[in-house]
């Protein structure tokens, strides 16, 4: 009997000792939620808040005990820099629900507080899901950066004011270095000409460094020109390769162009959408040519200039939903560690093989904001020694949508011909 009701008495112990752990592990969430600056909110299946902490509270001037038991929507009013009112198709919250594979992130938000003031946020909603992978809530977390965006702006104004104004005496320095040059305009000896290409050669990359700086700081505050239209990929991309010939073959690689496939790479994890394969497909996208153009040219340099043998390949394939460009190459490769910093500003990969190979460091985050200036994403997948392959996935309009965009430009461009002839030039 004292057997039994020994271990009775462990059990009840154990038990106790679990629930004490629970109550602790509660007490300690709570004081972390309380704790922290961020607004953290917790929905469910329906969009009603189920959580609120007082970061929450601070940020959107809800107290947490009227804003509980609410639709979000009532609550978190998200706008754009405009002040326009996010649509269903642009909210992370209600994004979340038809998308369950990871965070949806947005960097650009602005919320409307209780009082009616704007403020811009940082915001990430991650899904809750059930063992059916169903999603059945979300975790919002955001932020008010105020004063980071307005530490970005001044920071973006100086970089534009600085780039313009020196590129002024670089191109005259540029201008008469060209003129030392010329065999019409002056006479040096040899010894003098080499010095001279050096310098000539230091000031066009300092020249390009001040127009990549300039049109990054573009991309950041929203300055940077697009006029985006109706075009058909696959033409567009096979006159340019044919235009970007030159540059493989300087360097002995062979280029090829590839139209059609029926697999389309997913951005996250590198997974396979099965798409119809058709016979000379068309894929209509709607995004400024000069943009693209500026985009897919610097990729292609930069897989020219980390490839020392082999080929280049450039290649559109795509869905009902997506048109997908791809460069890929049999260059250097990119270490896995560098990847996900690839697309940063000034970030560029340190090692051996690319340490002599001149760059600014600007031109993969100025192609991820002009990619993401038409909703689309840009990615790179690649092996050391391997070499790299370039995503770039683009909304994809049917024949439909394209038809009624085209009749739509056609009728614009016959009721005002100068407009459309006077659209301001690359800046």
């Amino acid at each position: 009997m004292l057997g039994f009701g020994g271990k009775k008495n462990n059990a009840l112990n154990n038990t106790s000792v679990s629930a004490g752990a629970m109550r602790d592990e509660r007490q300690t969430s709570a004081i972390i939620l309380n704790a922290i600056e961020d607004g953290v909110m917790l929905i469910d299946h329906e969009g009603v808040i189920q959580l609120f902490n007082p970061g929450a509270e601070k940020i959107t001037g809800w107290p947490v005990n009227e804003a509980r038991k609410l639709d979000y929507r009532s609550v978190i009013k998200l706008t754009n820099e405009k002040g326009e009112a996010y649509t269903r198709e642009q909210n992370p919250l209600t994004m979340i629900f038809n998308n369950a594979k990871g965070a949806i992130r947005d960097n650009k938000a602005f919320l409307i507080t209780r009082n009616g003031r704007q403020v811009p946020i940082s915001l990430s909603v991650s899904p809750l899901t059930d063992e059916r992978q169903t999603t059945t809530g979300a975790v919002a977390v955001f932020r008010d950066v105020t004063q980071e965006r307005l530490e970005e702006k001044q920071r973006s104004e100086f970089i534009s004011t600085a780039s313009h104004e020196m590129r002024t005496p670089v191109a005259a320095i540029e201008g008469y270095l060209a003129l030392a040059l010329n065999d019409r305009v002056s006479t040096v000896d040899e010894r003098a000409r080499g010095y001279l290409e050096k310098a000539h050669e230091s000031t066009q990359h300092l020249g390009k460094l001040f127009q990549d700086l300039l049109t990054s700081a573009k991309a950041e505050d929203g300055r940077l020109t697009s006029h985006p239209i109706l075009i058909e990929l696959g033409s567009f991309i096979e006159q340019l390769t044919n235009d970007l010939r030159f540059a493989a073959d300087k360097k002995g690689l062979a280029l090829e162009f590839s139209v059609g496939s029926a697999d389309v790479i997913d951005a996250t994890g590198g997974k396979t959408i099965v798409g119809q394969k058709v016979i000379k497909p068309l894929y209509y996208v709607k995004v400024d040519p000069d943009r693209m153009r500026e985009v897919i040219t610097n990729l292609f340099d930069n897989a020219v200039k980390y490839t020392d043998q082999g080929k280049i390949t450039v290649g559109l394939n795509g869905d009902n939903q997506v048109a997908q460009i791809y460069i890929r190459d049999t260059g250097v490769g990119i270490p896995s560690e560098d990847i996900p910093h690839l697309f940063q500003k000034f970030y560029r990969v340190d090692n051996s093989a690319t340490r002599t190979i001149g760059g600014t460091g600007l031109g993969l985050y100025i192609c991820r904001k002009i990619v993401e200036l038409y909703q689309g994403r840009i990615w790179v997948e690649s092996t050391v020694s391997k070499g790299s392959t370039f995503f770039i996935n683009l909304p994809r309009l049917n024949n439909e949508r394209a038809e009624n965009e085209r009749r739509r430009e056609t009728a614009e461009n016959t009721l005002n011909p100068i407009t459309t002839l006077t659209n301001p030039v690359l800046q």
